[in-house]
């Protein structure tokens, strides 16, 4: 068995020694020229639960004092701090007004879950948190704010130790940082990832197509529902077994169980009479080329009828005769190590890749302020990214620091147009909080009578959102495509189109790690216009560099919705029509049920795969559609990529195609959408093989 020492063992966080002032019971951090810490009472260097790095920038600063009040001055702002209250004016160089940090001003950030919501969840402005259908929901504080400055208080965070385990909060401490990044959002967000740790590159196989249902499926089933799935040529990349894979329905009754949703929510064992030989039903979803899934309420801990339990009591120091329950508890070494080693890896080693962390049952644990679920985020993902490997997890979010450990699962929405509504705004902000990972049960959770333009609508939305995983409940219908016979075509062109888009997805999910910027934005990233923070136009969003997305998320009538839309300045492309557009402009449009309002902006390059059958994601052969215009861009793949230049005078443009020393693509058809390729007459569209030599295209824009 693993130890805890080697397995979860962070180093400590500490800002450099000539960056911190102490004055008294005070203590100022100098992190950036945008961001400082400031502490009272007791001092610590160890990570905690939000921060993971405090010597990233090394700053030139002065620290003057003014009668008894601290000053610090960077080269981008002074810190003005209150030494009583602790609170903190911040001028920004170059103005003249200092401001101070307001919630009201707070931009938002995100939630913990949308269980049970229809888009009506309270914000981070109200004096007490405002609840959700669990209890425990409400949109938080995000790192912007309308006047440029936020305080996110760290006070309540539990520390780590140097070996991964943790120790209760502090009392009576004040730890907090204040963030001054103006309207610069990428610039923060970069600086906001290098205090509390990076995004991880995430799997491929996540980025496509999903099959998820609260069912109590047998192998059988689930397997000719797949054989359907391929059948129509329909890509999945993942395959999901909701709780029902264990023992549910035949828990003894005098066993011993504490979750409020019943005796089987906890589960490991296999329940034989669905799945008689699970080890068979795993490779058989692994021959398919899925990703496997299963899904785990660990509230219940491991009680004697389980089949990992003799093993589990011994581990815990427990008689295997007694039949008395491993209690579920993270904060004890002994239990998280065989935790891991006993419950899980055994089911790894047989084919599933990650798990579905589907905590609902509260926040407290045997450290005061720990929540349990940042505990089982914390350590699930360290330990599937064991071995070197990208790990990834589903699972709730659970405070500033999460991004760290996606992917997030949003909980189970009602089905129903509201709903929908929330969800394009809910995923964009969730970026104010660095979080860019949510995973929607697309279609929704709750109800639900078969409604197919809002199916078709919502898995619209699904392809151009961070997590396309169609899911349901068994109480409403199901979200297999032909179940929607008015829309079906419709609907499996566009999970076709969602997995023909990996290139272009895994690109942006490697930018993520590496430079900091989401795959979904809110407008005003890129634009500053106030229009795109809330009202009409908030539910627009960037989706990568070089697409923006207006979603349909209101009925239409006779299969046409009205939708107003605002392009920013410049030249946009629609994505499916080739109609282009002048920026700076609000544009009223019909959308068809075929459509969905998606632009791309002059010079993107939007990498596909070529079409083909099944569900293989090599990016051995693409399709890459060109919209003239200045770019550079850099396609990633695993172990390779192509780098793509798009150079001219407004008119004319060379493109420059070049492939890294290990890029696995050997042929690629180029499509220049609103212009031609010059090759004795003018084409659309020209394909070609790849060597390791630059292939240069000379373009004609239309």
């Amino acid at each position: 068995m693993s130890n805890t020492s080697n397995r979860f063992s962070v180093p400590l966080a500490p800002c450099a020694p000539e960056a911190q002032i102490v004055d008294s019971n005070l203590r100022i951090s100098v992190i950036s020229d945008r961001i400082i810490r400031i502490e009272k009472g007791e001092f610590t260097d160890k990570r905690t639960q939000m921060v993971v790095c405090r010597d990233f920038a090394k700053p030139n600063f002065r620290y003057v004092k003014m009668g008894d009040k601290p000053i610090v001055l960077t080269l981008q702002c002074g810190f003005s701090i209150d030494p009583k209250t602790l609170e903190v004016a911040v001028e920004f160089a170059g103005g003249s007004e200092t401001v101070t940090p307001k919630n009201e001003l707070n931009l938002g950030g995100t939630a913990r879950t949308l269980d049970g919501t229809s888009g009506n969840l309270g914000d981070w402005r109200g004096k007490k948190e405002k609840k959700d259908h669990f209890g425990r929901g409400h949109i938080r504080k995000g790192i912007f704010a309308a006047n440029g400055v936020t305080e996110i208080d760290d006070s309540k965070s539990v520390l780590i130790n140097e070996d991964g385990t943790v120790c209760a909060r502090r009392k009576g401490t004040v730890d907090k940082y204040i963030l001054a990044f103006g309207s610069d959002y990428l610039g923060g967000l970069k600086e906001f990832y290098s205090l509390t740790g990076h995004t991880p590159v995430l799997p491929k196989y996540v980025l496509s197509n999903w099959w998820s249902r609260y069912h109590a499926y047998s192998d059988k089933e689930y397997l000719e529902l797949m054989d359907k799935f391929e059948s129509k040529n329909i890509p999945l990349t993942v395959a999901t077994v909701d709780m029902d894979w264990h023992i549910v329905k035949k828990v003894p009754l005098f066993a011993e169980f504490h979750s409020i949703q019943g005796r089987g929510w906890t589960g490991y064992t296999f329940e034989k009479s669905l799945f008689p030989d699970y080890k068979a039903f795993l490779a058989n979803l692994k021959n398919r080329g899925l990703a496997v899934t299963l899904n785990l309420h660990p509230r219940d801990g491991v009680r004697y009828f389980e089949q990992q339990y003799p093993d589990m009591a011994k581990a815990c120091g427990i008689d295997p005769a007694s039949k008395k329950t491993v209690k579920f508890d993270l904060t004890n070494p002994q239990f998280l190590n065989a935790y891991f080693d006993i419950l899980h890896h055994p089911y790894e080693a047989d084919g599933v890749d990650f798990w579905w962390v589907d905590w609902q049952q509260g926040s407290k644990s045997k450290i005061k302020g720990l929540d349990p679920l940042w505990l089982l985020n914390h350590y699930h993902f360290l330990d599937n990214c064991r071995d070197g490997k990208n790990g990834v997890i589903l699972s709730r979010y659970a405070g500033l620091g999460s991004h760290r450990y996606p992917l997030g699962f949003s909980g189970d929405t009602v089905v129903n147009w509201k709903s929908l509504d929330f969800q394009p705004y809910f995923t964009s902000l969730a970026s104010n909080a660095g979080y860019t990972w949510w995973s929607h049960d697309i279609g929704g959770h709750l109800a639900g009578h078969g409604d197919n333009e809002l199916y078709l609508r919502w898995l619209q939305f699904g392809v151009f959102s961070p997590i396309n995983r169609l899911h349901s409940n068994n109480m409403g219908r199901s979200k297999e495509p032909w179940l929607y016979p008015e829309v079906e075509e419709l609907a499996e062109d566009y999970l076709r189109l969602r997995h023909r888009l990996l290139p272009y997805l895994y690109t942006a999910n490697v930018r993520t790690a590496k430079d900091c910027i989401p795959l979904i934005s809110p407008m005003y990233y890129y634009d500053g216009d106030m229009r795109s923070r809330s009202g009409e136009y908030r539910n627009q969003y960037y989706f990568g560099e070089q697409m923006l997305v207006a979603p349909v998320t209101q009925p239409g009538k006779n299969g046409v919705t009205d939708i107003r839309v605002w392009l920013p300045e410049g030249e946009w492309t629609d994505f499916f029509t080739g109609e282009r557009f002048e920026g700076g402009k609000e544009y009223d449009l019909k959308c068809k049920l075929s459509e969905y309002p998606v632009f791309v902006k002059s010079g993107g390059i939007i990498p596909m795969l070529a079409e083909r059958k099944g569900n293989s994601m090599d990016f051995d052969e693409l399709e890459i559609k060109v919209y003239p215009g200045e770019n550079e861009y850099t396609m990633f793949d695993e172990q390779g990529g192509l780098k793509l230049t798009m150079h001219g005078d407004g008119k004319h443009y060379l493109l420059s195609i070049s492939p890294s020393v290990n890029c696995k693509t050997k042929r690629i058809k180029v499509n220049v959408v609103g212009g031609t390729i010059n090759i004795g007459v003018g084409l659309s569209a020209q394909v070609v093989d790849m060597d390791t030599k630059p292939i240069i295209f000379t373009i004609t824009k239309h």
